[in-house]
């Protein structure tokens, strides 16, 4: 139960989308606990349905774990690319959003909607993440018994996760009031430029096996 939040929680990181996440939910705490409890949610439903479904997906349509690692890499690398070159009008809204200015009014389902993308995903749990959760499921054993143990113990897991992510996210404001202004747009680009090397790794790390796969 806690090799899956020791493996993936290093990979999602949930600080670093904490800039992005009160961007989104402004100051309003009834809308950032919302949403928070939102993306933990979504972020459950992700991890559980990668360990538990996603080996026989990628067998069903005949991928390959590296060719997931390759795509995911693209695609991580590609969101960092876009943070970092973002215009000004990105950096306004980070900056109004944590200044401590009139929140913006989300209804339920633009909470729904901005709570899976870019805040679930790719930025919580993006491809390597997903790809992370494969892995782990891959491990599970095919024993009938010994699979419905090991389901539920990832399940509870996947929810010590979502718990731990729902929790900074949820704390975010008081995070970013004690980076200021220039600290969080300034955490912003780091994080950016972390997402792009991430992505570039992920990628890497596909290419490598995928040379490695008997041909």
């Amino acid at each position: 139960m806690v090799i899956v939040p020791l493996t993936l929680l290093p990979i999602i990181n949930p600080l670093s989308g904490a800039p992005v996440f009160l961007a989104t939910a402004g100051r309003d705490a009834h809308v950032i606990k919302r949403l928070a409890r939102q993306v933990a949610i979504n972020c459950w439903y992700v991890l559980v349905l990668s360990m538990l479904v996603g080996t026989y997906m990628l067998e069903l349509f005949g991928i390959s774990l590296p060719i997931v690692r390759i795509g995911g890499g693209l695609l991580v690398a590609a969101t960092g690319w876009r943070m970092l070159n973002s215009q000004d009008a990105a950096r306004d809204e980070v900056r109004q959003a944590v200044a401590d200015k009139q929140a913006p009014v989300m209804s339920e389902v633009d909470i729904v909607k901005a709570s899976f993308f870019p805040i679930t995903f790719p930025l919580t749990t993006g491809p390597g993440t997903i790809a992370a959760a494969i892995a782990l499921g891959a491990k599970l054993p095919s024993q009938p018994r010994l699979y419905v143990v090991g389901a539920f113990v990832a399940v509870l897991g996947a929810g010590i996760t979502a718990l731990t992510i729902y929790l900074v996210y949820r704390h975010s404001g008081a995070l970013m009031k004690r980076l200021g202004d220039i600290g969080t747009l300034v955490m912003m680009r780091l994080v950016a430029f972390i997402l792009l090397c991430i992505g570039i790794e992920i990628l890497w790390a596909g290419w490598v096996e995928l040379n490695q796969l008997p041909r």
